[in-house]
């Protein structure tokens, strides 16, 4: 069963990605509930993770369970096993998911939408390239021109390098993990972006948020912040995205230049945004269903939001036009 919903996914999804130039994409999340594993594939590489199935589980039930879906996975796909890259997604705590859990170095050069991107297959939970904001970079890029962007939280830099691709003016990429913003240099050099516009950060972002502006502005600012996190190394005891928002909302707003936009996004799958807690002078927009790419169609992978100052020009721009795509 699963290796025929894979097939049939991998099917369908390689001759839109041909079409969309997106080699890389989901194949399979979680369809069917006796196999509760996430496959992606990455341009003839697949990353598997596996998520727990019961909590009665045995360590001899997992070990069958994990080379049964290692059999599906490489039937189904027709790939060779050393292709395949098995991960455990676990609840996770802090910044867990971006610690190193192996040591292979298993590094790809992968594209998406004519920008290359490094992705490691094997040392991190996460591949250092996010799916489901493939359509949320392209809307990004496509906003770029001669503008000042600001990608905070940045990870390895995916959204600075569209800004850059999309012919932003100046780009500041800002990160607490000096392991990512050096993923996010080479990033950009493999893009041919270089040179004093493209400043990158190391900082805790809830503390570089509370610094004075000075008056520096940015025309467009990405802010996608982790669901939680207790991390030693940042300013306050824990942040919690449900919880933060409004505050993290109106802190972010002060560097928003009176015609910009702030591209809010988060993957707390129950996140609202209530009306009620908005900040004060801000307007926001539901966009999640325009951010969606065709491998994550009828899923809820993230929340996104277009913000901008009530009044001013840039919020005038959050409607949505005849088609479907935000203004």
């Amino acid at each position: 069963m699963l290796d025929h919903r894979l097939a049939k996914r991998f099917k369908h999804l390689s001759k839109w990605s041909r079409r969309t130039d997106a080699p890389c994409f989901r194949v399979y999340e979680r369809d069917i509930p006796e196999f509760p594993l996430v496959v992606d594939w990455y341009d003839g590489d697949v990353v598997a993770w596996l998520h727990p199935r019961t909590r009665d589980d045995t360590p001899d039930r997992v070990d069958e369970h994990e080379r049964a879906c290692v059999q599906h996975i490489v039937r189904g796909l027709a790939i060779d096993p050393s292709r395949l890259f098995i991960k455990h997604r676990q609840r996770q705590r802090g910044l867990a998911q971006y610690e190193r859990v192996d040591t292979r170095g298993v590094v790809r050069t992968v594209r998406e939408h004519g920008l290359s991107f490094e992705v490691n297959l094997s040392d991190y939970l996460d591949t250092g390239l996010f799916l489901d904001h493939r359509t949320t970079r392209g809307l990004v890029r496509a906003r770029a021109s001669g503008l000042r962007v600001l990608n905070l939280f940045a990870y390895t830099g995916a959204f600075t390098c569209h800004a850059a691709a999309g012919g932003a003016s100046h780009t500041r990429t800002v990160d607490l993990s000096n392991t990512y913003l050096a993923w996010a240099r080479r990033n950009m050099v493999l893009n041919g972006f270089s040179g004093n516009a493209h400043c990158f950060e190391q900082a805790d972002c809830l503390q570089w948020l509370e610094r004075p502006t000075r008056g520096e502005a940015y025309d467009i600012i990405v802010l996608d912040p982790p669901t939680f996190s207790n991390s030693k190394r940042m300013l306050a005891d824990s942040f919690s995205v449900e919880r933060d928002w409004p505050w993290l909302i109106a802190s972010t707003m002060r560097w928003l230049d009176p015609r910009g936009q702030l591209w809010f996004s988060t993957n707390a799958r129950s996140f609202t945004a209530d009306p009620a807690l908005v900040p004060p002078g801000v307007v926001m927009r539901d966009i999640s269903k325009y951010t969606l790419p065709e491998d994550f169609a009828g899923r809820t992978p993230h929340h996104a939001y277009l913000v901008a100052h009530a009044g001013a020009p840039g919020a005038v721009d959050l409607r949505v036009k005849r088609g479907g795509w935000p203004a």
